[in-house]
């Protein structure tokens, strides 16, 4: 273990020491139990920003145009054979 020291507001001292007795735990544990739950939801979006991507999606998602499963493999075939009949037919000095 690490000793530290961190200068905290009065608030934040009350709600600590609050949930220590609360909990019957040491203030250092809810520290360290608040840090692993805090930096557990590090890189998680926020529900403000789920529920904004998801708004985005259902908009966007209507835009996308679509066409017959046999129009995209026949184009995808006639890409594939441009692309194997194209390119460089010998070595060029």
């Amino acid at each position: 273990m690490v000793k530290m020291t961190f200068t905290l507001d009065d608030a934040t001292v009350a709600r600590l020491r609050h949930s220590a007795v609360r909990l019957a735990k040491p203030q250092s544990a809810i520290v360290r139990e608040a840090i692993r739950d805090y930096a557990d939801r590090v890189g998680r979006l926020s529900e403000q920003e789920r529920l904004r991507r998801l708004r985005v999606f259902d908009e966007s998602v209507p835009l996308v145009p679509t066409r017959p499963a046999a129009d995209v493999d026949r184009e995808l075939s006639e890409i594939t054979r441009a692309r194997r009949a194209g390119g460089r037919k010998g070595h060029v000095r």
